[in-house]
C-alpha cells in the first residue's frame, strides 16, 4: 500500500505546529519537592531497543509507573560512542566531532583529544558542589592512547570499564578504580552487571551520609550489547521467546528501499535461528540489569533519599533484530535503531504519565545542569526536559518540532552516511549517495512504504530545507 500524498501533507503540517513502600505494590504517588538540589541517577544501557524494554518489569514498575515514560525518545547517532559523547556534552555529533567508535574521528581518543571532556555534565555538576560518580562503560576505546589509569575531569568516583579491546565485556575485563587497575575473571562474582550493581550501591550508601551534598551517579552496564552473555542464574530464561515477527521482519519487498537494503538477501532459516538465539540472550542479560535497578532503588529508599532523587533510565541507541532484512545491529535510520526507552521518576514528577513529546539524548546534559542550578554553556544543542517533568507540561505541538539523527559511515559499515529528520509524524532521510526515504509514521509505523519518490515536491523540499539547517546547527539554533 502506497501513502496518499494528502496524508503526507497533513503530516508535515502537524509536525510543524507550533503511604506504603515505594518498592511494594501500593499505588504510586508523586514524590515531594526536594529541600535542596536533587540527587541524580542516570542509568544508560548499551544497545537496548524500545521494544525489548517490555521485558524489564522492575524498571517499569519502579521508575516508569512512578514517573514519566517518554514514547518518542531518540538518539542523535545510532552508534555507541557518538551517542555517549552527545549524552555527556549535550551536543550533536557534528559539533562534538565524535563520529565513530574509534579514532581518528571518534572513540575515547577523539573525544579526549578534542578537549570535549573539559565541559560535560560531570564538570558542570561538580562545579556546583555535587559528588559525582561514573560506574561502568564510559566511551568506546577507553583508555587507549594515554595513561591506563586516567580519570576524566569532573568525576569524584571512577569505576570505568576498560573497553580498549572490547565494548561488550561480561567476564574477564579490567576496570580503572579511581586510578588503580583492577581485574575481574570469569567467576560467579565477576559478572559485570552484578559488579556494577555492588559498586553503585556502595557509592550510594557512602554518598547519602552527607545530606548537604547532592550526588550524581552515572551507571552504565554493557548489557544487552552483543555478545549478550547472561548471568548463570538467568541462562535458561525465556526458552520459548523469539525475535518479534513484526510486519517489517525479513521484509519481502524492498524494491522501494535504498540500495544498501536492496543488496541484502532475505534472512534464511539458519540466519533466523541465530537471530532468535541472540534475542533470547539479550533478554536474559536484561534480567540482571532489572535486578541492578531494584538494588539501586532499594538503597535509596533505605537511606531515606528516594523522594529527593531523580532517576533516569535509557539507552545509548536501539537495535534491529531482522527488521528490513537487517540480521542484527544498529547504524540505520529505522525506528528500531534510533528509538530508545526513557523513563524518569523524581521530585514532583507525576506518576504513570506517558508523553509523546520529541526528546533527544542531547537533552540530558542541559536537563541535569538545570536540576543542579548550573549554567548551561551556549554551545549546548539540547534543551532541558525539566518543563516536561512537572505536573503541567507544555503541549506536544508547542515543544520540539523535530529531532536530528546523524550517521557518518566508513566503507566497512555498508550503510552510507545519512541525516534524518524525525518529526512527530514523519521520518525523512537523506543519504550521501543520493538515496532518500520518507515515511508517514502514523499510517506506516513499520516503515514499509518509502514515499520519497512519490511525495509532493513541495513536501520533500520543505523537509530537506529544514534538515539542511539542522545538520549544521549549533547551540540555540538546534532547539
Amino acid at each position: 500500500m502506497r501513502l496518499a500524498t494528502g496524508s503526507l501533507g497533513l503530516a508535515l503540517f502537524a509536525g510543524a505546529c507550533g503511604g506504603g513502600s515505594s518498592l511494594g505494590v501500593t499505588a504510586p504517588t508523586a514524590p515531594s519537592k526536594p529541600r535542596r538540589a536533587p540527587n541524580i541517577i542516570f542509568i544508560v544501557t548499551d544497545d537496548l531497543d524500545a521494544r525489548s524494554f517490555a521485558f524489564m518489569p522492575l524498571v517499569k514498575n519502579l521508575i516508569g509507573d512512578r514517573g514519566v515514560t517518554f514514547a518518542s525518545s531518540y538518539v542523535s547517532v545510532p552508534v555507541c560512542c557518538p551517542s555517549r559523547a552527545s549524552i555527556l556534552t549535550g551536543k550533536y555529533a557534528h559539533n562534538h566531532g565524535v563520529l565513530f567508535n574509534g579514532p581518528p574521528d571518534g572513540g575515547f581518543e577523539g573525544f579526549h583529544d578534542a578537549g570535549e571532556e573539559r565541559s560535560t555534565l560531570a564538570t558542570w555538576l561538580k562545579d556546583k558542589g555535587y559528588r559525582t560518580a561514573m560506574v561502568g562503560k564510559y566511551l568506546n576505546g577507553y583508555p587507549s592512547g594515554g595513561d591506563p589509569n586516567y580519570v576524566p575531569p569532573g568525576w569524584d568516583e571512577w569505576f570505568g570499564i576498560d573497553s580498549e579491546l572490547t565494548s561488550d565485556t561480561y567476564y574477564n575485563y579490567g576496570v580503572n578504580l579511581n586510578g588503580q587497575r583492577v581485574s575481574f575473571g570469569d567467576g560467579p562474582d565477576d559478572y559485570e552487571t552484578d559488579v556494577l550493581a555492588r559498586r553503585a550501591t556502595d557509592f550510594l550508601r557512602d554518598a547519602v551520609r552527607d545530606r548537604e551534598k547532592p550526588f550524581l551517579l552515572y551507571l552504565a552496564p554493557s548489557a544487552p550489547h552483543t555478545s549478550a552473555i547472561p548471568a548463570p542464574r538467568h541462562a535458561s530464561a525465556y526458552p520459548d521467546v523469539f525475535a518479534p515477527r513484526v510486519p517489517s521482519f525479513n521484509e519481502s519487498d524492498v524494491s522501494d528501499k535504498p540500495q544498501w537494503v536492496r543488496e541484502m538477501n532475505p534472512l534464511g532459516p539458519r540466519d533466523i535461528e541465530k537471530l532468535d538465539r541472540l534475542y533470547r540472550n539479550r533478554l536474559q542479560t536484561l534480567l540482571a540489569v532489572d535486578e541492578m535497578v531494584q538494588h539501586v532503588m532499594g538503597t535509596l529508599e533505605q537511606a531515606g533519599v528516594l523522594d529527593e532523587t531523580y532517576v533516569f533510565f535509557t539507552s545509548d541507541n536501539g537495535f534491529q533484530m531482522g527488521e528490513h532484512r537487517f540480521p542484527h545491529g544498529k547504524d540505520s535510520p529505522y525506528e528500531e535503531s534510533i528509538l530508545v526507552p526513557l523513563v524518569v521518576r523524581g521530585p514532583g514528577v507525576p506518576a504513570g504519565r506517558v508523553l509523546s513529546h520529541l526528546v533527544s539524548n542531547v537533552d540530558f546534559a542541559p536537563t541535569f545542569a538545570e536540576m543542579a542550578g548550573a549554567p548551561i554553556p551556549p554551545d549546548v544543542d539540547g534543551r532541558s526536559l525539566m518543563p516536561l517533568l512537572g505536573s503541567s507540561p507544555p503541549a506536544a505541538d508547542s515543544w520540539r518540532k523535530e529531532a536530528l539523527v546523524e550517521h557518518f559511515a566508513r566503507q566497512r559499515s555498508g550503510i552510507p552516511a545519512f541525516r534524518e529528520l524525525r518529526t512527530p509524524t514523519l521520518a525523512y532521510v537523506e543519504y550521501d549517495d543520493g538515496n532518500g526515504e520518507l515515511y508517514d509514521m502514523q499510517a506506516d509505523p513499520y516503515e514499509l512504504d518509502n514515499a520519497f519518490a512519490s511525495a509532493p515536491a513541495a513536501t520533500v523540499a520543505a523537509l530537506s530545507s529544514r534538515l539542511a539547517v539542522l545538520k549544521k546547527c549549533r547551540g540555540a539554533g538546534c532547539r
